[in-house]
């Protein structure tokens, strides 16, 4: 909520209606839904990981240090889509950030596999993720789960994000991803922890198959 007093602008918070039973209902669907979805996409997941094992050299799985919901670390999985040793090259990067804010982003990343380049343009490099739904660190929908790094730079009024599960897609996704300046994305998790319904959640899990199918903001 935005008002002003005395010419100053204040940016107020509401609570966020994501607690009690609607936190449990919630919780419920993402077990459902992650166990259900690994088992039908158990033959696409198989043949990814072959294809990584057959293009470059290094593990199938990419596993970062994310933060979850109250600050707490976890360790999310994704598919590997760049060369193996990719994150310490970062640095020398670094002045090539095309992405607003704490993230970093590049859309010709020159450490990117081929097969890597294809995951990431189609989003199917996140689908192990899946598996972080089924153990409760993350959600089907929430917020982009970010690096301890990029926490380090935020705002006070960026933390409100970490109070909720992060999640496989959310606004952010169906609403331009990496096009999206940093604060966009904060605002559109605010708007998200504040406004949430299952109906919501619902909306914005059909909204993820069009954007992903477009690959709008996707590198």
């Amino acid at each position: 909520d935005i008002d002003e007093i005395g010419g100053i602008p204040l940016l107020g918070f509401r609570e966020a209606p994501i607690r009690g039973w609607n936190l449990t209902t919630k919780r419920g669907i993402d077990i459902v839904l992650s166990a259900a979805l690994l088992v039908l996409l158990a033959p696409l997941i198989l043949l990814i990981a072959l294809l990584i094992v057959i293009d470059s050299p290094g593990p199938v799985l990419f596993r970062q240090t994310r933060v979850g919901r109250g600050g707490v670390f976890f360790t999310l999985h994704k598919f590997r889509s760049m060369r193996e040793g990719a994150e310490a090259e970062a640095p020398q990067l670094a002045n090539l950030n095309q992405a607003d804010g704490a993230i970093f982003k590049m859309r010709a990343d020159p450490r990117r596999t081929r097969i890597g380049k294809f995951l990431r343009r189609t989003s199917l490099d996140e689908l192990p993720q899946l598996y972080n739904v089924l153990r409760g660190q993350m959600s089907l929908v929430g917020p982009r789960p970010p690096v301890p790094a990029e926490v380090e730079h935020y705002q006070p009024w960026h933390r409100k994000r970490l109070d909720l599960q992060p999640g496989l897609t959310g606004l952010w996704q169906v609403m331009g991803r990496s096009e999206l300046t940093f604060d966009e994305m904060v605002l559109l998790d605010l708007f998200y922890a504040e406004n949430w319904s299952l109906w919501l959640d619902f909306k914005i899990l059909l909204m993820t198959i069009p954007s992903v199918l477009a690959g709008r903001g996707a590198y």
